[in-house]
């Protein structure tokens, strides 16, 4: 519960969705005030200067920061309030709002969310778990450790993810699908060296790795469908090498969350996991990470939030 007259930090990326959600952020600090709260609005077109202020807001301690935008505002968030005692508000306005989704926030309609926010300022805070994921520098050769909430990619998603990025068009949650068509021409599988747990590590090819503490992707592909947000628990799925029409006829059924039947689809639940690949991009929250190899844990209650 937020009581009123609370310092409350609202994060706004004006670039989400290609700009489409600019009325978002004012709306969301107009509703704010409007209910007695003192608002400290942060926006920025550089991604890297919003954390670096968020960082900086968040240092002060304020009574909840709301961040308004796409996953990757959300996983920015997390890496700024995980661990501590400052609960985190999503208001999504960006392509893809998977973590919206997973938490039941309304994400096509911003009047809507806004209300839900304000509603959500009066209920108790929720707990959900958080991940963590550690690389190495390249240039630096020093430790990086990142936190997370809803996905990792280092498969074909990864590489799907790569060139939607690169993509203006379309825009919305079909520039990942049409993203998802071209990277089907050219389709293969990819080679990792897996350590799950404590397990001895096992090398394998797959089309797929997904890393998901949140059930979706891509605008709502259920890649890890039974994934929960606070069972201290990691699901990691991986698909077996397949052609590239048997590939193209599992993949609408991940929109469904149906594909975990198919009997080359697996799917194991853990609470660490080390990828290892020559070849693999790792995103987090739609976020690139960089290069493999990169280790990965869930860390259970780290995550307060206003749902």
């Amino acid at each position: 519960m937020v009581p009123g007259g609370s310092h409350i930090v609202v994060a706004v990326n004006p670039r989400a969705s290609f700009g489409r959600g600019r009325d978002v952020g004012p709306m969301v600090v107009h509703a704010l005030q409007d209910a007695g709260h003192r608002v400290t609005e942060l926006v920025d077109e550089s991604f890297d200067a919003l954390r670096s202020r968020a960082e900086a807001a968040v240092a002060e301690r304020p009574e909840a920061l709301v961040v308004v935008g796409g996953d990757g505002m959300v996983g920015m968030g997390a890496g700024l309030v995980a661990g501590t005692d400052v609960p985190l508000a999503i208001v999504p306005s960006g392509t893809g709002n998977d973590m919206a989704r997973g938490l039941g926030i309304p994400f096509d309609d911003s009047e809507e969310a806004v209300r839900h926010l304000l509603a959500a300022f009066a209920r108790p805070v929720h707990t959900i778990d958080a991940g963590r994921i550690s690389s190495t520098d390249p240039e630096t050769g020093l430790a990086i450790t990142r936190w997370w909430a809803g996905m990792v990619s280092a498969g074909f998603d990864s590489t799907v993810n790569e060139r939607a990025n690169r993509m203006t068009r379309p825009r919305g949650a079909s520039r990942y699908t049409l993203a998802l068509v071209l990277e089907l021409l050219r389709l293969a599988p990819i080679r990792y060296r897996l350590t799950f747990d404590d397990d001895e590590p096992v090398e394998l090819e797959s089309m797929l790795l997904c890393v998901g503490n949140n059930v979706s992707l891509g605008g709502g592909m259920k890649v890890t469908p039974d994934a929960k947000l606070d069972d201290g628990l990691l699901d990691v799925l991986t698909v077996e090498p397949l052609g590239r029409a048997a590939f193209a006829r599992i993949v609408p059924r991940v929109f469904e969350g149906r594909h975990l039947s198919d009997p080359r689809v697996h799917v194991r639940r853990v609470r660490r996991l080390r990828i290892e690949s020559p070849t693999a991009v790792i995103y987090a929250d739609g976020e690139r990470i960089g290069s493999a190899p990169v280790d990965i844990e869930v860390v259970p209650d780290a995550l307060k939030i206003l749902v």
